[in-house]
């Protein structure tokens, strides 16, 4: 791995980073390297960064996008790391049209890791957090096996998406904050009064409704967590019985995952934006003549559309376009929103000159959820061929389903909430009076995939070191999965529930 550019390349950077500034995007300094096939393939199974803690993953990504190059199935053009300086890979052998069309791609990533508010809480020192990271792993192999260290990196792995994405944006609660308090249930507020009066001043059914209330509040005020919990991972590090090696590397492990989690929440956005800045750049201040042809093509195989496949690079520039146009004609607004005839649509033209100053403020502010609420329009879907596919169930062949633009966009909020990823919360740390921890899953329509849901259950139980139990609705019935540290549970709710409910008979 060479820091160093040869010398036309570094000329180049200097012009297209000019371009870049001159067009108003604003970055980190980026530095560029220049790394060989087998580097690149080795940086991408590390997510990117030169570093990483050792585990047996890295190598199976190694190995299978190793075998993906050779086969010619895919090659990794650019690569860039949200850091403080920005770093960014240049492929060895790659054509010149080609390196730069990386450099001005990344400057475009460069902007939006510095500007985009989801990025304001991610750690710019992230190459260093790794190393250290790797460094701290490696030092509880040597102290406690490599075994116990790797399995216990298994099951925390498994549940590294369960965080919650909205708690940068949240204050921290007061840490000397106290639960307010609740009268015992014998204080029920008994009103003085003579005993012959007593059933009338203070009616019995009165006084044993407030007793029941009493009862729950400070049941309630006992409950822990005080409120159902998203942040998963967080409630285990602060809960669970771990040893501090174990709470140490279910620490870095969150710490990594709230690092690339707003990179999963602006796929579209983030690709969407480097792909407007690059061809702006490209075809405007960087190509030569010679270089046009083949600058066509590489672009062209980058935005392609495959048939069921959504491609975010495709998706985001021409919602970026779309958006621009739409704020320099006035396409937008009341006034445009009323107007129902097709042909004035059509001629539609303000000439606001908004467009630029528009895109700079959605790439500021949104992520692909919010983008895509926003803006996609319906002429926008129609004009881009957009569908919802199924796989239809004799031929096994995707198909399309919808052209609405209802359910178009419903899809398409659907994958990019949460990634498409289940929302789990914790709702007990204590259930049953038992210790155990129990979870429900926010349904959504989708149910879990029972086979995952399983393992995920059994790797919380050896995290928790109690049974782990998750609510959640299986082919529209009510299901309480678990796992006890030996054997898996499952228990149907409206079962027990109608059992309950003849034995209270």
């Amino acid at each position: 791995m060479s820091s160093v550019l040869p010398a036309e390349l570094s000329r180049e950077q200097e012009r297209i980073e000019g371009f870049a500034r001159e067009l108003g995007l604003t970055f980190f300094r980026v530095v560029f390297e220049m790394v060989d096939w087998k580097q690149m393939n080795a940086l991408a199974a590390y997510g990117g960064f030169p570093t990483r803690y050792p585990h047996w993953r890295w190598g199976m990504e190694y190995a299978e996008l190793s075998k993906s190059y050779e086969y010619g199935l895919h090659k990794i053009y650019e690569m860039v790391i949200n850091n403080d300086p920005t770093y960014a890979y240049l492929l060895q052998g790659n054509a010149m049209v080609d390196q730069k069309l990386v450099m001005a791609h990344v400057y475009g990533h460069a902007d939006f890791f510095l500007n985009n508010v989801y990025y304001s809480h991610t750690n710019r020192k992230m190459i260093d957090a790794m190393a250290n990271h790797a460094t701290r792993v490696r030092r509880h192999m040597e102290r406690h096996g490599v075994e116990p260290v790797e399995r216990f990196l298994d099951a925390t792995l498994s549940v590294e998406d369960l965080i919650d994405p909205g708690a940068v944006f949240r204050a921290r609660p007061r840490q000397d904050a106290t639960p307010k308090d609740v009268p015992e249930p014998r204080d029920v507020g008994r009103l003085p009064s003579k005993p012959y009066l007593d059933r009338y001043v203070n009616p019995p059914a009165y006084i044993e409704e407030r007793r029941q209330a009493m009862t729950a509040a400070r049941e309630e005020a006992k409950r822990n967590p005080p409120s159902p919990e998203r942040d998963v991972l967080g409630f285990v590090l602060t809960q669970a019985p771990l040893d501090p090696w174990e709470r140490d590397v279910l620490e870095l492990v969150r710490d990594e995952s709230y690092y690339f989690l707003p990179q999963r929440q602006t796929k579209v956005m983030n690709e969407g934006w480097a792909s407007y800045w690059h061809t702006h750049m490209m075809t405007t201040r960087i190509l030569t003549d010679a270089e046009v042809i083949d600058y066509a093509d590489h672009h062209s195989g980058t935005v392609a559309v495959s048939p069921g496949r959504l491609n975010p690079y495709k998706l985001g520039l021409e919602l970026f376009r779309d958006i621009e146009r739409r704020w320099n004609t006035g396409q937008f607004g009341p006034e445009w929103d009323a107007c129902d005839r097709m042909s004035e649509r059509r001629r539609w033209d303000k000439k606001l000159g908004l467009g630029r100053d528009k895109v700079f403020e959605v790439r500021r502010l949104h992520c692909d959820a919010t983008f895509l609420d926003e803006f996609l329009t319906q002429e926008f879907c129609e004009q881009q061929g957009l569908f919802v596919s199924k796989k239809n169930a004799r031929t096994g062949q995707d198909e399309v389903d919808s052209r609405s633009f209802d359910d178009v966009k419903q899809a398409l909020l659907f994958h990019f909430t949460n990634g498409g990823r289940p929302v789990i919360e914790v709702i007990d740390a204590n259930y049953a009076n038992r210790g155990e921890l129990l979870l429900t899953h926010r349904h959504v329509g989708v149910d879990l995939r029972m086979d995952w849901a399983k393992e995920v259950l059994e790797n919380l139980t050896r995290i928790w070191k109690r049974p782990v139990r998750l609510e959640t609705i299986v082919a529209n019935k009510p299901k309480r999965l678990g796992h006890d540290g030996t054997r898996t549970i499952e228990e149907d709710l409206e079962h027990a529930a109608l059992k309950t409910k003849t034995r209270a008979r």
